[in-house]
């Protein structure tokens, strides 16, 4: 029997990401092959409540919040919907945790690890670039850490996680059919800092 091999959407652009990173500025990379779950639950009924504590976190509860516990990330998509996100292989366990604490009552838990991948964009430069194909204020005291928001990138449905306002740092969750458009507009968009790494050393010397 063949061994089973799996591919991630932007697999082929790991190079394209080096090539496009500018040291000191910005850097782009795929996380790819997270466990992404999507949980549908009225966040006022009992089953909400188990489910924090089945988790080990209580869910979100207002519009772009994010909670953590050591494994899961927990992003509030809607009033009722929320992602969470884990390590790779973990989304059966999410599920089988989601569903027992569920019990009866209605509710949806399902699985879109393979539906989108992520970007990682970090570096002093990651918000500027961002914002030429953002509309979204993404200011750290507009979209600080620990917010999430679903909104376009390049006319690109995504769903964007900020993960450090200092840095910045942030994950970009777009659909594997939008991944490498995506990766290539973010590449040609972050050209300009890449142009000015050898400028300045020639300035130092010059």
């Amino acid at each position: 029997m063949a061994e089973l091999y799996g591919e991630s959407p932007l697999a082929a652009h790991a190079d394209v990401f080096a090539r496009a990173s500018a040291p000191g500025s910005v850097r782009l990379s795929e996380v790819a092959f997270t466990a992404q779950v999507v949980l549908r639950v009225d966040p006022k009924g009992p089953a909400a409540e188990r489910i924090g504590t089945a988790l080990g976190v209580m869910l979100p509860n207002q519009a772009g919040q994010v909670a953590h516990t050591d494994r899961l990330t927990v992003l509030w998509l809607g009033p009722d919907e929320w992602l969470l996100v884990g390590p790779e292989g973990g989304a059966k366990s999410i599920q089988d945790t989601l569903s027992e604490a569920l019990e009866d009552e209605h509710g949806a838990v399902v699985d879109v690890s393979a539906h989108r991948t992520i970007i990682a964009v970090s570096g002093p430069s990651s918000r500027e670039l961002l914002a030429k194909g953002c509309a979204l204020d993404l200011h750290r005291r507009a979209f600080g850490p620990d917010q999430c928001a679903q909104t376009s990138l390049a006319r690109a449905g995504v769903v964007l996680l900020c993960r450090d306002a200092e840095l910045p740092s942030y994950w970009i969750f777009v659909r594997a059919s939008f991944a490498r458009y995506l990766a290539d507009w973010l590449s040609d968009a972050a050209a300009e800092y890449r142009e000015a790494v050898p400028h300045a050393a020639s300035g130092r010397h010059g």
